[in-house]
């Protein structure tokens, strides 16, 4: 059985926010460890399960403001663990997909503290459990492709997409943004077909969750949702956004009991 060791880092992925899509080892290692260091977008839900003698604390952000830099928490990590604490450092969906997890292991590292990755579910696949919609089917879209809206600070963010879109290639977007006009207006400026399908889904898996839908011609009419939110763009999406395949905004009761 896994326990959080003394002197160990865990990056441990929290998913989408439903406790019950943690992995088994992501609850053990929350009802073991020393100290956890959270996202701010990780819900009380899933905080609820960090055992009662823990320390924790949030080093995420608020409406795009850190209330602590990158370098502070690598050194937090750092010196919790030298002190022979075992740490959680928990990470909305998973640690890997478009997280600071890289800065993180390096200055691990570097100061020689044995880290440990905890996989957990990814935003898209919940969004694409939310719709009941494969991303990828074998008999019409064979590429996934994601994408992140988000670049760091000072780095001249590419363009999102440029040109046609495959049709058999679904694009998912990570931290899209609240601007989805100037979005639309981007995609179409770089060539993306305008009847392309468009789906944003917001707290995916989560009983408040949302979703709106249309077409990259008909962005600039959408209202992204609470964070976090991703933005599915292609054909594959085609019988959600036409209504062939319904998607129950009544499934809020449905999840908040399963959960």
């Amino acid at each position: 059985m896994t326990t959080a060791r003394k002197g160990v880092v865990y990056l441990v992925g929290a998913g989408p926010g439903d406790p019950e899509l943690l992995t088994v080892r992501a609850v053990r290692l929350l009802e073991t460890a020393d100290l956890v260091l959270h996202d701010d977008l990780v819900p009380g839900a899933v905080l609820a399960l960090i055992h009662s003698g823990a320390a924790v604390e949030s080093v995420g952000k608020r409406c795009g403001r850190a209330r602590i830099t990158q370098q502070a928490i690598n050194a937090m990590l750092v010196e919790e663990a030298r002190k022979g604490l075992s740490v959680v450092r928990l990470k909305s969906g998973d640690p890997m997909v478009f997280g600071r997890a890289a800065e993180e292991l390096d200055a691990l590292r570097e100061a020689g503290i044995p880290a440990v990755v905890v996989p957990g579910v990814s935003a898209v696949f919940a969004a694409a459990a939310t719709l009941q919609t494969p991303l990828t089917d074998r008999r019409s879209a064979s590429r996934l492709i994601l994408a992140t809206g988000s670049h760091a600070e000072g780095k001249q963010a590419p363009p999102l997409w440029q040109g046609m879109l495959p049709d058999e290639a679904t694009l998912a977007v990570y931290m899209p943004g609240r601007d989805f006009a100037a979005t639309g207006a981007e995609l179409l400026a770089n060539g993306m077909d305008a009847t392309t399908p468009v789906v944003a889904v917001s707290r995916a898996g989560q009983p408040e969750q949302s979703v709106v839908m249309g077409r990259v011609g008909t962005m600039h009419t959408l209202e992204p949702g609470h964070a976090p939110v991703l933005l599915l763009i292609g054909r594959a999406l085609e019988d959600v956004v036409s209504g062939k395949i319904a998607v129950d905004q009544g499934l809020r009761p449905l999840l908040a009991e399963l959960s």
